[in-house]
């Protein structure tokens, strides 16, 4: 529970062992107890946390009833909250009534959703990033050095008598190019950012019985995608999340591609397509068995202009299919020899996924990551108005015309951190949380 009355609601539901003021209880401390209902009967032996404002998440009071857990005992604790004063809290209220509090800005709020969903380590460790401040301080010493120049334009707007604009026209162009820089510097990092956050988006594709879903099966190392010796099993496409040396990969099993039998697996076939087409990796993956069939160079010709992986499957069983096949380098030089059935060759595969992309060699004790869409698109709007800015003053516009672009660029970052933000766009944020954050 937080807010003013939130000891007044415990002290009617809470009974210690050894009875204190709430004013003799000191914050960050912890009490052994009973949670008694209506009739003074116990519900259960319980601990309570206590923190006193300002020193909580909320910066208001603040209590934790630690209970022993199961459906029955928390609903019932839960009732006679609600009875005795308290309101359920909507999605995000606590982290909501930190950042409202002044506790942590929007950005630092954002990435406890971050944090809480995060799919891999480095994910986790950029969300932790954020909410300890990195992001924050780096907007904030863009924005001071944006405002050390404001403060000389108002001058010479306010002042004219003083012949002060060619040392502010100086100022101006190098705070302007030095600002261009550190965005330029932010908004580059969202490529990374966002494989970090939503995985590589990874399309298995290829004819049916080629052994798809066996690679995902091999990949998962579960049986999630049914595999038999019929074609056209996979109707639909199958999404999982794998961590692939420290590589979060968001792959998808598609409908192996063919001239459809049915209606069904015609669509099937053409989402299989759309996946390919805007996917950041494509796995291509061949029957070494059997020669390249027209569907084979079809499928080929998909991956032509993708960042491609070319499997030849099934070298358990014999090859006719060769790696150096100029039809298969013409498109990729990466090319597997595995079999996923015994799973053979899968490490050169994962070895391979780990080169092309090199997120290991992103250091986060140095650099600051963009992961989040919402902040990417604010530094690219700033980045418009540092433009607009700078193209204002190589044509010797007055300065008041200047001052508006330059002050857009601090109202887009002022939204990032939400010292500038509507309403709407608060609620829709902490729309995203669960009730307990």
């Amino acid at each position: 529970m937080s807010g003013e009355e939130c000891f007044e609601v415990l002290e009617k539901i809470f009974m210690p062992k050894r009875k204190q003021m709430i004013d003799e209880i000191k914050g960050y401390s912890i009490k052994y107890g009973s949670i008694l209902d209506e009739n003074g009967n116990i519900v259960d032996e319980v601990l309570v946390s206590y923190f006193k404002s300002p020193k909580s998440y909320t910066t208001e009071n603040m209590c934790e009833i630690n209970s022993h857990g199961g459906n029955i005992i928390v609903k019932k604790i839960l009732e006679l909250c609600l009875k005795n004063g308290a309101e359920l809290a909507e999605p995000g209220e606590f982290t909501k009534r930190a950042f409202l509090n002044g506790r942590i800005d929007l950005l630092q709020a954002e990435s406890v959703i971050d944090v809480i969903n995060a799919k891999s380590e480095k994910e986790a460790k950029t969300g932790i990033q954020q909410l300890e401040g990195a992001l924050s301080k780096k907007i904030a010493q863009i924005k001071q050095e944006i405002l050390d120049v404001i403060v000389n334009i108002e001058v010479a707007i306010d002042y004219p008598e003083y012949d002060v604009d060619d040392v502010t026209n100086n100022q101006i162009e190098e705070m302007l190019q030095s600002v261009e820089n550190k965005l330029d510097k932010l908004e580059k990092s969202f490529d990374n950012g966002k494989i970090i956050k939503e995985g590589i988006k990874t399309a298995i594709i290829g004819r049916p019985n080629v052994g798809k879903s066996s690679l995902l099966n091999a990949i998962l190392k579960e049986d999630r995608a049914i595999v038999t010796e019929f074609e056209g099993t996979t109707r639909d496409t199958i999404e999982e999340f794998v961590n692939i040396n420290g590589i979060p990969l968001k792959l998808i099993d598609t409908a192996g591609i063919r001239q459809a039998k049915d209606e069904v697996e015609k669509i099937g076939i053409a989402k299989s397509r759309e996946i390919a087409d805007s996917a950041d990796l494509v796995i291509a993956i061949f029957d070494s068995t059997k020669e390249l069939s027209k569907e084979d160079l079809e499928i080929l010709e998909i991956a032509k202009y993708k960042k491609t992986i070319i499997i030849l499957n099934k070298i358990d069983l014999k090859s006719v299919i060769n790696e150096n096949d100029v039809r298969l380098t013409n498109i990729s030089k990466n090319i597997i020899k595995i079999s996923a059935l015994n799973n053979m060759g899968l490490d050169n595969l994962y070895d391979k996924i780990t080169s092309l992309f090199e997120l290991n060699e992103i250091n986060l004790d140095n650099e600051v990551i963009i992961t989040n869409v919402r902040h990417k698109n604010l530094i690219s709007k700033a980045i418009e108005n540092v433009r607009k800015a700078k193209d204002a003053t190589e044509n010797k516009m007055p300065l008041d015309i200047i001052a508006i672009f330059i002050k857009d660029i601090l109202e887009d970052l002022g939204k990032i951190t939400g010292e500038i933000v509507s309403e709407d766009i608060i609620n829709e944020i902490f729309s995203k949380f669960c009730l307990g954050k």
